[in-house]
């Protein structure tokens, strides 16, 4: 009798990895294209119209025919777009732009797929990062960040007044009434100058260490005349305020700072009794495991990663190494804030969002 021994040749396996790493070049060209959709307004011009020649997209787009041919595509090849061969005509179902376009509560992918473009800009300094140490230059990195925020200002603004605003009761009402804010790692100033627009009875401050975000912040609340936000330069650390502001507000900033336990005890003080504390931060767990469940992981550990070395060996604090959620939980407690609460959002997939206040000076 002779039994039959079944196994899987090196070979086999060589074959099925070599197969892997071309679905993954495929796939991250495909990422970076799809980058270029939204910037060049692409993707939304496909959301508009039902089918199209590449001639009639590129003429809606105000893009070059020959250039919008190529990028059809390979978002025909990623299963991405329709094409009809007959009427040679691209399509962009309707399910898909829904996702693409963040309509309805959908995360907003359009951040996502430009953090590859990001990667790629500061490819060499990561490399040197990789071999010399860091830093890698913190004011670079935080210019190439605002552009990516930039490019993508709408959905986000959309995502922080139908998701994130709300987490706070009665915030947009006490906004609407007047409040001191004051935002830390501000950029560019996009998010402060839309609320100062939205709520002029409120005065706005934002923080960052990038003197040129903040020339170009202060240039544009210039050029729209807004006289209830003001920009500064200064570090994160040194807040330097006592019983300040309302609200303080730190979107995607923590996890890059140095010393983020001090940002934290800064902005405590900095805060008036009762006052609210808005942080996002990136959806981090100490369980490595549990970390590589997340179906955007990949996403996440490189956004660690590339943060990380904006700091160097000298400045980074042995107890804050390792930020993560459980971390920031257990520091905002230490410091005496009150009331956290820790929310998900189903716009951002890659974020933790802390609410949480100061405590109310107690009568006498």
């Amino acid at each position: 009798m002779m039994i039959e021994t079944t196994f899987t040749s090196g070979f086999d396996s060589t074959t099925q990895f070599e197969s892997r790493l071309q679905q993954m070049i495929n796939q991250g060209s495909l990422t970076l294209m799809l980058s270029i959709g939204y910037r060049t307004g692409l993707i939304r011009v496909l959301g508009e119209v039902d089918a199209a020649t590449s001639e009639e997209i590129a003429e809606r787009a105000g893009l070059q025919t020959r250039h919008v041919e190529d990028w059809l595509a390979v978002m025909t090849t990623g299963g991405i777009l329709e094409y009809d061969s007959l009427f040679q005509t691209y399509r962009l179902p309707a399910e898909q732009a829904a996702v693409l376009l963040q309509r309805g509560r959908t995360h907003a992918y359009a951040t996502s797929v430009q953090w590859v473009s990001l990667f790629g800009k500061l490819e060499d300094e990561v490399v040197t990062c990789f071999r010399a140490g860091g830093p890698l230059p913190s004011d670079l990195f935080s210019q190439l960040q605002s552009q990516l925020l930039e490019d993508n200002s709408v959905s986000i603004m959309n995502g922080l007044f139908k998701h994130v605003l709300p987490l706070v009761p009665r915030l947009i009402m006490q906004l609407c009434e007047g409040r001191d804010v004051l935002e830390l790692g501000c950029g560019a100033g996009h998010t402060l100058i839309e609320l100062a627009r939205t709520f002029p009875a409120s005065r706005f401050v934002g923080y960052d260490s990038s003197s040129t975000l903040i020339e170009k912040a202060s240039r544009a609340v210039a050029e729209e005349q807004l006289e209830n936000v003001t920009f500064i330069q200064r570090d994160l650390s040194e807040i330097h305020a006592i019983d300040s502001f309302d609200l303080i507000l730190a979107l995607d900033v923590l996890q890059g700072q140095a010393r983020p336990t001090r940002v934290l005890d800064q902005v405590l003080t900095a805060l008036r009794p009762g006052g609210t504390f808005l942080m996002q931060d990136l959806a981090r767990s100490r369980n490595r495991e549990l970390n590589l469940q997340h179906p955007l992981a990949a996403l996440m550990y490189s956004i660690s990663s590339l943060r990380s070395m904006t700091i160097s060996d000298r400045e980074q604090n042995v107890d804050d190494s390792r930020w993560c959620q459980e971390m920031a939980l257990q520091k905002l407690q230490e410091l005496g804030f009150e009331s956290i609460d820790v929310h998900t959002l189903p716009h951002d997939l890659v974020s933790d969002y802390y609410v949480a206040s100061k405590p109310r000076e107690t009568a006498s």
